[in-house]
């Protein structure tokens, strides 16, 4: 098994692969690790791809997988973990701006340490205002809600065990919670590094401030599906509970008024002319379709064997 699987998930950044190539495999060489650079081509329209292609012949270490098309970072993540031999994984993206140099002491934290996630720090950043000032508040938000003490989730730059990245599955949008996922994977001792940011010098980014939005979106998808993905009953049937209980409390209160009017020779308008007698019925009625919903999720859960399928033109160096 070989000591590093770098993976680099790569959308058009044809000027700066070589530079990423030789600089990666100098930091390698220098302190003795065998490795192996998985880089993931996200459906480029650029030359990226042929130039990979180049980089391979020079450099036996080089693995590479194409996209049909652009499926996004996460598709590409997940697919470089699939394909992973290192005993540590890590994770960097293409444009230059995560230094391999940090590549060692993450290497160290995970086999020394033995922490199941490293996370990347970048506490001096080069990017402009418009970028820090949500990813601040996004990463607040985050951390109050998983409870894990990163101050960057969004940091392409981790590290991970080989057992981490084998058990997780990340789709969509996920990148930014991994972390979060192999906490709910039973992944726990998860730390942070700070690590060097570095301004672009090819290019420009390819993600605009609509993937805040997208972030938080991920967020509350992540939080349900990792808390509920198997017991879906627990959250259908307990809200189902709340509003059957609800209808059915407000329906005997409804009819206990009109036995005690009838009793006490008091008039009582009619039960179905009161507004409660239609808010208990569509409580009734929603209690029941969540019922509904929870059993279905219940069997989907039970038969569901995810596979994720994502259109590969070619691959370079790696078995089918």
């Amino acid at each position: 098994m070989l000591d590093i699987s770098v993976i680099v998930p790569v959308f058009n950044e044809q000027e700066s692969l070589p530079e990423l190539n030789n600089w990666i495999s100098r930091v390698m060489n220098d302190h003795g690790f065998s490795y192996e650079i998985i880089f993931v081509n996200d459906g480029s329209t650029d030359s990226s791809w042929e130039i990979i292609e180049g980089l391979s012949k020079s450099n036996p270490n080089i693995k590479a997988i194409s996209f049909t098309r652009n499926y996004g970072k996460s598709a590409a993540l997940d697919m470089g973990f699939s394909k992973a031999d290192g005993d540590v994984v890590i994770t960097m993206d293409a444009d230059l701006q995560d230094s391999p140099d940090e590549i060692p002491g993450l290497y160290q934290m995970i086999i020394k340490e033995n922490y199941d996630v490293v996370s990347g720090w970048k506490k001096k950043r080069f990017d402009p205002i418009s970028k820090t000032i949500p990813s601040k508040f996004f990463n607040g938000v985050t951390r109050w809600i998983s409870g894990i003490k990163l101050h960057d989730f969004n940091c392409g730059l981790k590290a991970y065990k080989n057992r981490v990245v084998k058990n997780i599955h990340i789709y969509g949008e996920m990148h930014r919670y991994i972390p979060l996922i192999a906490k709910w994977n039973g992944f726990s001792k998860i730390g942070e590094r700070v690590v060097e940011h570095r301004a672009r010098k090819y290019g420009v980014t390819k993600f605009g401030l609509e993937r805040f939005l997208n972030g938080f979106l991920d967020l509350i998808s992540v939080s349900f599906v990792n808390r509920y993905k198997k017991k879906p009953m627990h959250f259908f049937g307990s809200l189902g509970t709340l509003s059957f209980s609800s209808g059915f409390l407000i329906t005997i209160w409804l009819i206990f008024q009109k036995v005690y009017g009838l009793y006490k020779g008091t008039k009582v308008r009619e039960i179905t002319e009161q507004p409660l007698f239609f808010l208990a019925l569509v409580a009734l009625i929603v209690g029941v379709q969540l019922f509904l919903t929870g059993f279905l999720a219940e069997m989907m859960t039970s038969n569901n064997s995810r596979k994720a399928d994502y259109n590969i033109s070619e691959m370079i160096n790696i078995d089918k």
